[in-house]
């Protein structure tokens, strides 16, 4: 009883002995279980797994087919819907892409055109003027010349539109559940956990339903976007509401509000600037969105990237990817300067004026000169040539070397961690998940573990969980190994700072699938490519938590160990390091998130993971796989969040690891 109670009790003694045990199973127990024909011992028998993607696409097939709200069919309410969404898309895609048309598809007859360019560029810097900055203005103008230089104008307006739309909705909607959630806490518990499905499922696992359910169109995208978008606008209204000083509700109650003018009157104009960081958020999140979105029939720039990458044209992609980038910076800089203008000071009547001004003038000329209607053609620039031979110099010259270091990892890492997870009992799995999680929190984390781990056995995705944790494993060590030397580095240095910053906002803006191109042109499809992809991607956080946690250390600590006589390299290994390791979890957390999400997106790249799951259920419209797929992810993402929260917080409290 004393050697296990100390096991229990001695961090290196539990986490040494997990770790051999797990290893030494991995190892013997799938020739063991062949040797004595227990198969089930690798693999979940297939008899005993739940069957819940079937169910579920038989209640959503019932739901849509056979459902019904009172006198009205699911299906109809669906459309219903639907229609309520497409009217203002259409009326919006008619002012900045199609025009006032007559008739349908090839019967078409345009009665007005679409805003021009020069119209449309113009009252967005007229929006930037607003605020009073005139560098916004010459930022905005030089993000919409791109689009048209660049030939990108048409699809960035159809991206717009959809932005347009979405990004009210998104922010209606979070802060009308923001607003609940602050004056009843049973709707904030009741909506945490859903909340945190929404962030962490994978996007793609959100396409299935609502594809099923609303069909090919940019509907089905605007309504995923909205749910993609949402939850951080939920959060933040109801932050922003509780962090409304007493005093100002106090007053409103001396004056005689009601309840709704307190609300609307007092607390929200207090809690405007952070309510103004959700609707940035919602901006940047439905931006985000618009590839994967394209892929249920959005159009615009997100299916430009999807184009280029089926054909990998890097120079297509990358423009495309940097149109997105820079109408992100647009509305972003706009939303923010929105946020900081005091009431008042604007200059709303005369700007109008202008505008109307500026779009009627131009549609008029658009008649004699059509390069004020359209950017000619004949004007536009492209760096496609540029990257195509950038990319067939590097794989004539640099081939044989790529290929080396190429294999060097796949032997020397890759296969490895493979090896050692995909031959994990899933019996010990589950067992071994929740040891860790009642070992770091107690045992309510412990119980989630077990059980969110038995929920992937259960449903037969036990080896593609495995394969998913590996790469994430793998891209997050790799992603830490580069990231943390950087962070510390810009830490130390305000000239690296400086450097890393730009390069960190410039990865951390650009679409996800953008980073697909080039690494398949350099590296063709596999679990090498999917892992150089999902560090790109992920190695931001990994950057940015570990420069906070250096710089955020009291001077004197440092002062303290010159003043011992310590070198610099023991200043940064005795000090510094451990100081800063709770920041350095925190980033690891959240490189973790972005890994997770950007495995699901690496499907198109070979891997065999939950990501190709989803994917899969995608494209067959099999809404119970991709449920059950995705819900396997976000189970994943939230067992590795926990148990990482509860590290940091361990840590911070000088006492990490127990129970």
């Amino acid at each position: 009883m004393t050697a296990l109670h100390r096991l229990i009790r001695d961090p290196r003694l539990f986490w040494g002995g997990l770790f051999a045990l797990t290893l030494a199973l991995s190892l013997f127990a799938g020739d063991l279980a062949k040797d004595i024909g227990a198969k089930w011992v690798m693999k979940f028998p297939k008899p005993l797994e739940l069957p819940l993607d079937k169910l579920i696409s038989a209640a959503m097939k019932w739901l849509l087919e056979e459902a019904a709200i009172g006198p009205l069919s699911f299906h109809a309410v669906t459309r219903f819907i639907s229609a309520l969404i497409e009217a203002p898309y259409l009326a919006v895609r008619g002012l900045l892409v199609d025009g006032l048309q007559r008739g349908q598809g090839s019967y078409a007859v345009q009665i007005l055109p679409p805003l021009s360019w020069i119209a449309v560029t113009t009252i967005f810097c007229l929006l930037a003027w607003r605020s009073g900055r005139r560098g916004l203005v010459g930022l905005v103008g030089a993000c919409f010349l791109y689009l048209a230089v660049f030939g990108r104008w048409e699809s960035a307006m159809a991206t717009l539109a959809s932005v347009l739309i979405s990004v009210p909705m998104g922010v209606a909607g979070g802060v009308a559940l923001g607003i609940l959630a602050f004056r009843h806490p049973w709707a904030e518990r009741a909506m945490r956990p859903v909340l945190d499905l929404m962030q962490t499922v994978p996007v793609f696992a959100y396409l299935v339903p609502i594809l099923f359910m609303f069909g090919f169109g940019p509907t089905a995208a605007l309504v995923a976007t909205v749910i993609y978008a949402m939850p951080p606008m939920v959060r933040l209204t109801t932050l922003a509401l509780r962090e409304v000083p007493e005093e100002v509700a106090e007053a409103g109650r001396m004056a005689g509000c009601t309840r709704r003018q307190l609300l609307w009157k007092c607390l929200i104009p207090t809690a405007m600037p952070m309510l103004m960081v959700g609707v940035n958020q919602v901006i940047m999140l439905s931006l985000n969105m618009v590839i994967i979105a394209s892929m249920i029939g959005a159009g615009g720039l997100g299916y430009d990237v999807l184009t280029a990458l089926r054909k990998l044209d890097i120079g297509g992609g990358v423009e495309a990817g940097v149109a997105i980038v820079v109408m992100a910076i647009a509305l972003d800089r706009l939303s923010q300067a929105e946020a900081r203008r005091v009431p008042g000071t604007g200059r709303g009547g005369r700007l109008v004026w202008i505008g109307l001004a500026v779009i009627l003038a131009t549609s008029a000329l658009g008649y004699v000169l059509p390069f004020v209607q359209t950017y000619p053609a004949g004007a536009t620039l492209t760096t496609g040539t540029i990257w195509a031979q950038a990319i067939e110099w590097i794989n004539i010259n640099l081939y044989d070397h790529i290929e080396a270091v190429k294999v060097a990892i796949l032997i020397g890492l890759l296969l490895p961690v493979k090896g050692f997870f995909l031959g994990i009992p899933w019996a010990w799995g589950i067992v071994a998940m929740g040891l860790i999680g009642w070992r770091m929190a107690g045992w309510r984390l412990g119980l989630m573990a077990l059980l969110m781990t038995g929920f992937i056995a259960l449903t037969g995705f036990w080896p593609e969980a495995m394969i998913t944790v590996y790469l994430c494993g793998v891209s997050v060590f790799v992603a830490m190994l580069i990231g943390v030397p950087l962070g510390i580095w810009a830490g130390q240095s305000d000239r690296a700072n400086t450097v890393l910053s730009a390069l960190i906002d410039t990865l951390q803006t650009l679409p996800s699938f953008v980073y697909l191109i080039p690494v398949v042109m350099l590296f063709r499809v596999g679990d090498f490519s999917a892992m150089i992809a999902v560090v790109a991607y992920s190695i931001v956080p990994a950057i940015r938590y570990a420069a906070h946690g250096i710089r955020e250390i009291d001077p004197q600590m440092v002062e303290a160990g010159i003043v011992s006589g310590c070198t610099r390299r023991q200043i940064l290994w005795r000090i510094k390091l451990p100081l800063a390791l709770p920041s350095l979890i925190v980033g690891m957390n959240q490189t973790v998130m972005l890994a997770l999400s950007m495995l699901v997106i690496t499907a198109l790249v070979g891997t065999r993971d939950l990501g190709q799951q989803v994917y899969m259920a995608l494209t067959k419209a099999n809404t119970g796989q991709g449920i059950v797929a995705g819900l396997c992810v976000a189970f994943i993402a939230i067992m590795v969040d926990r148990i990482l929260t509860a590290a940091a917080r361990g840590m911070e409290r000088g006492e990490a690891g127990h129970g």
